[in-house]
């Protein structure tokens, strides 16, 4: 591990160097390159120095206590030397860390599918739900949120909504909501009070550059039609509407939320780019070994991640067994207790393998 680091600051101390040369500073693509390396090295750069002042100044304190004769000041130097190791095994751990590769996607943005699943009506108004936690949780971060695309239910919420989240490290935070999400409740709807359970599907995909995925335009089938709303009655009189489907892979994916067939057309492409990155990384994903399947970011949507109870005011992480009882809070956004819970596990689950101490 210590090689590593030393090789890490090498590295960080190279990039400043590079930085500041004229043909760099010229060029935007290189700069921009150089610049987001070096960012992404400060961390580490900084606890592995902080690691190494306080091993300097645990050598200096142990030298004091060898070589005083004063009582007193030998006591300050033990109390030093006992900080100082306490100090560096928390850096150390902070290092293993750090130290673990990081998730290429956890920068990018994200498309985020949520679809009623069993339920009915009462599955669509979660899926609203849903939606409005995620968007108030983007709010919180400074995150944008643009629909893509909704199919809207009849009772209320949606049937499916599909939207882009757009800020720094949306992936890596959002990566964790993807599986089946449980609701138990009293619909509206009951008369006799009976709680009723109902689950919703979210899918978080990571937005595809073009450099990841290409589409060739003889694999695709584009189809024009009208929109139309709840009921399906129309609302528009143009063929706004796009349905595109990628005939290698048969998957579909429609829009009509833009009056304009070429918006329409742009979103959809985007959409189905981030399922074909998905559906690549998933079947890359299937040739790995066990213990890597079983992290979060298997892609696996079957899974029940998550259950909120009303009446209890409960919300319950399977995963990890947590158990919150601010069911009011986490609707409103504040998803953060348990993102960072689920954060930690799985970081520790990497540790246990070892990949924090890879060269």
């Amino acid at each position: 591990m210590w090689e590593k680091l030393k090789e890490v600051e090498e590295r960080f101390e190279e990039l400043a160097d590079l930085l500041s040369q004229p043909e760099v500073a010229t060029n935007p693509q290189l700069l921009q390159k150089y610049s987001k390396e070096r960012k992404d090295l400060e961390e580490i750069v900084a606890v592995y120095r902080a690691y190494k002042k306080a091993k300097s100044e645990l050598k200096e304190s142990k030298e004091l206590l060898n070589s005083s004769e004063d009582p007193e000041i030998a006591e300050l130097a033990q109390e030093e030397i006992k900080l100082l190791k306490m100090e560096m095994e928390k850096l150390e751990e902070r290092l293993q860390i750090l130290l673990i590769p990081k998730d290429p996607n956890d920068e990018k943005n994200v498309v985020l599918e949520i679809r009623a699943g069993a339920g009915g009506d009462e599955a669509a108004i979660f899926v609203g739900d849903l939606f409005t936690m995620y968007t108030r949780y983007a709010e919180l971060r400074g995150w944008k949120v643009e629909i893509m695309n909704a199919h809207h239910s009849s009772q209320g919420g949606y049937k499916e909504i599909i939207a882009m989240v757009n800020g720094e490290g949306a992936y890596s935070r959002l990566k964790y909501e993807k599986g089946v999400h449980r609701v138990q409740r009293v619909p509206v709807t009951e008369t006799q009070g009976r709680i009723h359970t109902s689950t919703v599907t979210v899918a978080v995909l990571p937005e595809a550059e073009d450099i990841e995925i290409e589409i060739n335009d003889k694999d695709l089938k584009i189809d024009v039609f009208r929109a139309s709303g709840p009921g399906g009655q129309s609302v528009n009189t143009t063929d706004s509407a796009v349905r595109i489907t990628h005939i290698p892979t048969g998957i579909v994916v429609s829009m009509q939320d833009e009056k304009s067939q070429i918006k329409n057309k742009a979103k959809a492409l985007k959409v189905l780019k981030a399922r074909l990155l998905e559906k690549k990384e998933a079947e890359a994903l299937a040739e790995r070994s066990a213990d890597r399947r079983s992290q979060v970011g298997t892609g696996d949507r079957s899974e029940r991640i998550r259950t909120y109870n009303f009446p209890q005011s409960r919300v319950t992480d399977h995963r990890i067994g947590l158990t919150v009882h601010n069911l009011d809070e986490i609707l409103q956004g504040e998803l953060d207790p348990i993102i960072n819970a689920l954060a930690a596990h799985y970081q520790a689950e990497a540790l246990k393998r070892g990949e924090g101490r890879s060269n």
